[in-house]
């Protein structure tokens, strides 16, 4: 028979701990390295809670941007996908069931 049921899910198996891409992690791993280096460089200045939201700011975007989200892989794609649809202009065209050899029926 060769009949195969393929389980929703089956490409969570290639992904890192069932969630992540590799560039999902070295895009969070590069968020966590610039706040590190923002708050070595900008120590003694924590105190001002502006300067301290700017540095832990690249941690927290990169780590809402690879967040998981329904129905899409994380915020990063649904932004991607967003971006693609807004700036690439397709043309479909219908084919229905009333509809046969470039005429109406």
């Amino acid at each position: 028979m060769n009949n195969y049921l393929i389980p929703a899910n089956s490409k969570r198996g290639n992904l890192i701990f069932g969630l992540f891409r590799p560039f999902d992690l070295g895009l969070f791993g590069t968020g966590v390295a610039v706040t590190l280096i923002a708050i070595l460089i900008f120590q003694g200045q924590l105190s001002n809670t502006l300067i301290a939201i700017g540095c832990l700011s690249p941690a927290l975007i990169t780590g809402l941007l690879v967040a998981p989200v329904p129905y899409y892989h994380n915020v990063l794609n649904v932004l991607v996908e967003g971006y693609e649809f807004i700036t690439t202009r397709q043309r479909l065209y219908w084919k229905g069931w009333c509809y046969k050899d470039g005429k109406l029926k």
